[in-house]
């Protein structure tokens, strides 16, 4: 299988049940899915003797009864893959990534350069520890690489806003 193949080229995002999120957060947002779209790496293993699934993948997001869902189908809309993950292990570095995130915009409009830049470095330091918790949450359903973690942990920021 081509490595062309193993990519998202579809995301969706059920926010129905969410608040309007803030403007910084919806750029993020939208950041964060074209970025996903023009470069990302997804594969999925095979099943009981069953070849992996043939990529490209359309994924949706969504939180159901209190659990992170990846409902994944093919580029035509067949679906191969549903998993559920607990939001238990994200929760915490959520929180910290919104209060970063809160602090960088307010810095943003009045601190130095400098001041900036720390506190960008902070940003960056939370947003891959919750890549890394993700990628390890997939472990033995998906893998995905940490530039792709990284984009897909701002979309689940984006399900869990408060």
């Amino acid at each position: 299988m081509s490595t062309h193949s193993n990519r998202i080229c579809r995301i969706d995002i059920d926010d129905s049940a969410l608040p309007p999120p803030t403007p910084e957060m919806e750029q993020d947002r939208r950041v964060a899915v074209f970025d996903l779209l023009e470069d990302n790496s997804l594969s999925l293993p095979g099943r009981e003797d069953q070849p992996a699934p043939e990529g490209p993948y359309a994924l949706a997001l969504a939180i159901r009864d209190k659990r992170l869902v990846f409902d994944i189908a093919t580029e035509s809309g067949d679906r191969i893959a549903e998993f559920h993950l607990s939001l238990g292990p994200f929760r915490q570095t959520v929180k910290d990534y919104f209060q970063i995130c809160a602090s960088y915009f307010d810095a943003v409009k009045r601190l130095p350069p400098a001041q900036i830049e720390a506190i960008d470095m902070a940003r960056r330091g939370i947003h891959n520890e919750g890549a890394r918790t993700l990628q390890e949450r997939l472990e033995g359903k998906a893998t995905v690489d940490i530039d792709t973690a990284r984009r897909l942990f701002t979309l689940i920021c984006a399900l869990l806003q408060e």
